[in-house]
């Protein structure tokens, strides 16, 4: 190659200014090899370089155009591949080779083009984002990005220093896709998307939304995602939870905090692998039948608790890389552990490198604010009419499912989704097409999502966090539901946590909190849910909220751990609740596991276990969770005494359970019971394994033949303070 480059007597033309000054749409166009009035061209623009030639042995030279960085060779083409290679000389002298981009076709199929865009298109995922390719011998990397109202689109990565003029996209026309296939660029490689917006001639730098890997925090870029090389061992888990009925399940789920369930000795976090090797360990001792991961989508802010997610295709890269990831998942399903992931298709925040404002319009969300904005979280909100919003979001949870064989997702904010006046005043908000206040588009998207997912990956649950009462949120689309799985039940928990605070000589005034639930118990397939809400922002942690001195307090928690787990519906506790932590949850540092050297801490954990051996152990307690048949009180009256009594049964399987919210121990308290038989305790939260104070009954309870309200023989017990009992016949 020459030393110095020959310029081009020939000024740059309207066309060429354009790509100079970074406002070409269409590269292709000009770049790359071109017949022009009959002259056989090949252009590159390439600027801070010397000289620049064709191929790596003295190939021709190319002329510079003008004192542009563009560069032209006009002569013969015999000899030079289709896909040459350029070599240049850059400012410092040094010699550098690549592939032209330009002599890639860009290329999406129409038929995945048109699904998109009718917001169908449930694997995108695989389209869009940026992908390692092999195409003609030649290894890059395809970027694809939906960006309609841009006028120029460019990767910008160190390949071309951050350069938004060197690797311009192709625009694919309606679609509103621009693409292009860098050569040379790996796994691996940092990159953004630099875009010149149509509505206001501004420069903006995106991080990619498909991406999947990003840099770790705080830098924003986005990573080519490395090919998955993770090889499953759960073939058995898959298969069983394709024919399992999660209806008739146990299901008790241990609400995980990734990055503060522990942590290294320097405060440091655990990688997704060291977590699944403790984790997996802890919760089968445990007994839970499911982990639910707080969202460890990529999230910009460690405060936001994952909840404010710009990654909706990466797991975040604090705990590792997305086949660790895997690992985690595998190692749980290896164990008969199912893993939910916290989903948040509600809302995103406003980060600059994010999905605020993409292409220089309102592209994901709502252009107006009383649409647009969440005013409590100083959120967008997605704009659920336009069909490739949807897209991203339906795309979305199919590949947490697929690619991560993840058994479901809880959907965060449900409530904010369905009501367009959702924490608004009058004035704030836009009422729907019909005036009212259901956000129709989202309750469409919604339906789609708990349709396709249920379809695609049966056996799996999509669970609704929602608060209000929308009817039929956990029934089946086609009967007008929602269609979601489950729905947490959040009255009851408000209602209980209001209850128990309360002290116990004031309970009697207060009865009807505990027996209100069962008015609406069945109306949903519902989840008992002590989450992390409700231990955090000045709430205090669960074994606070009790009133009464420590072995008071620690009674009161175990009553409540025994009154929830033989309630109809599934469980939910969240992460240091099972052994009664005292702080408040704290993201910054590892659950306080010290606590379990001392013995009430040690008895509230042990009674979760036992708890949780014995919901899943006796289908009395589970299999009619959702359904009127596996319920009936004994006694739901005697506020007096602070006393509930009743039956869940499963066919001629039965539990009693009798509990005592009063620290007075009943004697001779006497139930009606409907069998004739010699009776049991199977769990006592008293007992002195428990750290009680080991007031309780014998170990065979005779019944006597006299009728007590309504049941045909009664039975006498001692009931424990502050305590619950399980009954069952012998």
């Amino acid at each position: 190659m020459a030393s110095t480059t020959k310029v081009s007597t020939m000024a740059p033309d309207d066309k060429l200014k354009k790509l100079i000054s970074a406002q070409e749409c269409d590269p292709f166009s000009v770049l790359g090899r071109h017949t022009e009035n009959s002259r056989n061209i090949i252009r590159v623009f390439l600027p801070f370089c010397q000289s620049v030639s064709i191929g790596v042995n003295n190939g021709p030279a190319m002329l510079r155009v003008g004192n542009s960085d563009i560069f032209e060779y006009t002569g013969s083409q015999e000899g030079i591949d289709e896909h040459y290679q350029i070599c240049w000389i850059n400012e410092q002298g040094e010699q550098q080779i690549e592939y032209d981009p330009y002599t890639f076709t860009p290329y999406i199929p129409d038929y995945d083009l048109d699904l998109f865009s009718k917001g169908e298109h449930w694997h995108i995922y695989r389209i869009l984002g940026s992908h390692y390719q092999v195409i003609d011998g030649i290894s890059g990397v395809r970027f694809s990005v939906w960006a309609p109202n841009a006028q120029r689109v460019s990767v910008i990565s160190d390949q071309n220093r951050w350069d938004g003029r060197r690797h311009t996209m192709c625009n694919l026309g309606h679609s509103g896709i621009w693409t292009l296939f860098i050569p040379g660029m790996v796994v691996g490689d940092l990159y953004k998307y630099e875009i010149l917006s149509r509505q206001h001639s501004s420069i903006i730098v995106k991080a990619d939304p498909y991406a999947q890997e990003f840099e770790y925090r705080p830098k924003t870029a986005s990573l080519v995602a490395r090919q998955s090389k993770y090889e499953w061992q759960d073939s058995a888990w898959i298969q069983q939870r394709t024919q399992s009925n999660w209806l008739h399940q146990p299901m008790s789920i241990y609400e995980v905090h990734l990055g503060s369930w522990q942590r290294t000795d320097d405060n440091s976090f655990l990688n997704y692998r060291q977590l699944a090797d403790h984790l997996v360990k802890y919760v089968t001792e445990m007994k839970f039948t499911h982990i639910e991961l707080l969202p460890i989508c990529e999230h910009p802010f460690d405060d936001s608790w994952g909840y404010q997610t710009l990654g909706y295709y990466a797991p975040t890269s604090r705990f590792g890389a997305p086949d660790d990831f895997r690992y985690f998942v595998d190692l749980c399903h290896q164990h008969n552990i199912g893993v939910i992931l916290d989903w948040v298709p509600a809302h995103f925040p406003k980060d600059e490198h994010g999905l605020r404002q993409f292409d220089g319009t309102a592209l994901y969300e709502h252009e107006d604010p009383r649409l647009g904005e969440h005013p409590d979280w100083g959120t967008l909100i997605y704009n659920y009419g336009r069909n490739e919003v949807q897209n991203f979001l339906l795309s979305s949870a199919v590949y947490w499912l697929e690619e991560f064989h993840l058994d479901g997702l809880r959907v965060d904010a449900v409530a904010s989704l369905l009501y367009l006046d959702y924490s608004r005043n009058e004035g704030e908000w836009l009422p729907n097409r019909h005036g009212g206040n259901e956000n129709l588009e989202a309750i469409h998207f919604i339906r789609k999502l708990n349709s396709v997912t249920h379809a695609e990956f049966p056996g799996t649950m999509i669970l609704a966090e929602e608060s209000t009462s929308w009817p039929q949120v956990s029934k089946p689309v086609s009967m007008g539901g929602l269609g979601f799985s489950m729905k947490w039940n959040m009255g009851w928990m408000h209602d209980t946590l209001e209850y128990f605070n309360k002290q116990p000589v004031h309970r009697k005034y207060h009865h009807n909190e505990l027996t209100f639930g069962l008015l609406y118990a069945f109306s949903e397939n519902f989840v008992l849910p002590f989450s992390h809400d409700e231990v955090v922002h000045g709430k205090s942690s669960l074994i606070n909220k009790m009133p009464g001195d420590e072995w008071q307090q620690f009674a009161n928690l175990r009553l409540l751990y025994t009154y929830m787990f033989t309630y109809p519906g599934k469980k939910l506790l969240f992460m240091g609740s099972e052994f009664g932590q005292r702080q408040e949850w704290n993201h910054k540092h590892s659950l306080d596991w010290y606590v379990l050297d001392y013995p009430l801490h040690q008895g509230v954990k042990q009674l979760v276990k036992d708890l949780n051996s014995i919901y899943q152990q006796n289908q009395a307690l589970h299999h009619f969770d959702f359904n009127e048949q596996g319920f009936q009180w004994i006694n739901c009256d005697d506020r007096e005494q602070s006393v509930l009594c009743y039956l869940r049964k499963y066919n001629d399987k039965l539990c009693i359970v009798v509990l005592n919210f009063t620290p007075i121990v009943r004697e001779n308290y006497k139930i009606g019971v409907p069998e004739n038989t010699t009776y049991k305790e199977l769990l006592n939260s008293d007992s002195s394994y428990y750290n009680g104070s080991n007031i309780g009954n014998e170990n065979h309870l005779n019944v006597e033949d006299k009728e007590y309200l309504g049941y045909p023989y009664s039975l006498q017990l001692t009931l424990p303070p502050l305590a619950g009992i399980i009954l069952v016949p012998e």
